[in-house]
């Protein structure tokens, strides 16, 4: 008799269903996984052995064999512990064979038989719910899973209540989604004294999802700016929530099984290597670009980064999706986020201070910032000079709105946007020109410009898409000389970095 049960293996963000065979035949006593299984499923049987013996289990002096369909697809962690006990459970008669065949199961046993969370219960959850199946995972794990509300789930503290389920002694009940996490501690505009500017920047940028970089000497608020983007984002919605949460699932950031409606801000150090920025590692996992989907990736002291690292950020930022291609795998992430880039502007930080510069002005500054290349420096939409504030103006009053206020016009911004099809950073070709066509004024101010400063055909429409966004949060359905004006001032703080 070959009894099966079902689980998953994981190929980026999709889950992909792997059918467990077991067999137990007449033969020399063995218990041998086969299908292309890695150390950590190979060394399944030894959980799996312990934990049915603290079940009083004894496995027969008879061959059993486990084999893990389709034998090509490569088989690693620690979540087939459980689908593979289950298939024996059922070919052993313990467990009606009909009830595992129509379950996903996946979790880690510990030697006790108890069940340890283990990452991807989200996916797995839409897996089972597309293939009509039941979800068997570990307690822990079942407020995650749950939030796929198209698929059964149940969570099982150990194995003991596992085999009480299915024989009908104890049933479980069905697993609940948890808590709708809330920001907290999310930090304000007003906060930020001066830099006025500066703040507007960050409302053109967050309405439209705009690259934006950040030059200015140390102190000058450009870490402090960049944290309170969060404050002025709009909530994920649903869908955007749960495909951002299938990515952290899979890196095992889900906290308790909440799904948080704030959008990521994600600040990775420059010293992080390129897996940790792209993804990749011995099991391809998500990097931060992918952590960042649906929201911010803050790379502070940017030209500190490797340069291949940030070379590599060129593709993703135009494409919204990252490929990670190993000798065994090539896995695809989701990885449309806003990036925004602070810099110092030349090694010491005081290019602009002659009383505290270095002796290597001005080459420190163009050496500094030359190694970001033009290529990628082009692919930033606004790009601003940050000044350092004086210490008397610390003294002074708030001024400005504050993060609700500049929040709702966020919002109001991109509802406009999203009627209209997407976001404007991602306007292009025919729409582009359809719904961002200045008027002659603003026309002529653009073509002298690009003349004048030797636009990119890149750098032309991140204009034509920047000013567009001022435009929405005005509220104007035309594209005017002002909006187009401001656009161009954006685009020429740092105009000799173009490429």
């Amino acid at each position: 008799m070959v009894a099966r049960a079902y689980t998953v293996a994981f190929e980026g963000v999709t889950a992909r269903t792997v059918e467990v065979q077991c067999a137990v035949t007449p033969g020399l006593p063995a218990f041998s996984i086969v299908g292309l299984p890695d150390k950590a499923v190979s060394e399944a049987r030894e959980r799996v052995r312990a934990a049915l013996s603290t079940l009083a289990i004894a496995l027969p002096s008879k061959r059993i064999t486990v084999n893990l369909s389709p034998a090509d697809l490569p088989k690693e962690g620690s979540h087939f512990d459980l689908p593979i006990a289950l298939a024996l459970l059922a070919a052993l008669e313990i467990v009606p064979a009909d009830a595992a065949e129509s379950t996903t199961a996946l979790g880690e046993l510990s030697l006790d038989g108890s069940l340890v969370p283990v990452v991807g219960a989200l996916p797995a959850a839409m897996s089972a719910a597309e293939e009509d199946r039941l979800l068997l995972c570990p307690q822990a794990s079942g407020a995650e899973a749950a939030w796929v509300g198209a698929a059964q789930v149940i969570a099982a503290p150990g194995l003991a209540e596992v085999v009480r389920h299915f024989t009908g002694q104890a049933p479980l009940p069905p697993a609940e989604p948890g808590e709708v996490l809330d920001a907290q501690g999310t930090r304000c505009l007003r906060d930020v004294k001066g830099q006025e500017r500066a703040k507007r920047a960050l409302e053109i940028a967050a309405a439209g999802r705009h690259h934006l970089m950040m030059v200015g000497s140390p102190g000058s608020g450009k870490s402090m700016l960049a944290a309170r983007i969060p404050g002025i984002l709009p909530p994920l919605t649903a869908p955007e929530a749960l495909e951002t949460s299938m990515i952290h699932s899979l890196a095992g950031l889900l906290d308790a099984g909440g799904i948080n409606r704030t959008r990521p801000f994600r600040e990775p150090h420059h010293t992080a290597s390129m897996a940790a920025i792209v993804g990749g590692g011995r099991r391809a996992g998500p990097g931060e670009i992918s952590l960042a989907h649906n929201g911010v990736l803050f790379m502070d002291e940017f030209p500190e980064f490797p340069r291949t690292v940030l070379e590599t950020l060129r593709q993703p930022i135009e494409t919204g999706e990252v490929m990670v291609a190993r000798a065994n795998a090539h896995v695809k992430y989701p990885c449309r986020f806003m990036l925004v880039a602070a810099a110092n502007p030349c090694k010491c930080g005081y290019l602009s201070d002659p009383g505290r510069a270095c002796s290597r002005v001005p080459n420190c500054g163009e050496d500094y910032m030359g190694r970001i290349s033009g290529p990628l420096m082009d692919r930033f939409d606004i790009r601003i000079d940050v000044p350092p504030v004086g210490f008397t103006d610390l003294d002074l009053p708030p001024t400005g709105d504050g993060s609700a206020q500049v929040a709702a016009r966020v919002s109001a911004a991109r509802a406009v946007q999203i009627a209209r099809g997407g976001l404007n950073a991602d306007l292009e070709g025919s729409v582009l020109d359809d719904i961002a066509a200045p008027d002659a004024e603003g026309r002529a101010l653009l073509t002298r410009v690009a003349e004048r400063f030797g636009l990119s055909a890149r750098g032309y429409h991140r204009v034509l898409r920047v000013a567009r966004t001022i435009a929405d949060l005005e509220g104007s359905d035309d594209l005017r000389h002002p909006h187009v004006a401001e656009a161009v001032s954006y685009r020429l703080s740092m105009a000799g970095a173009d490429g």
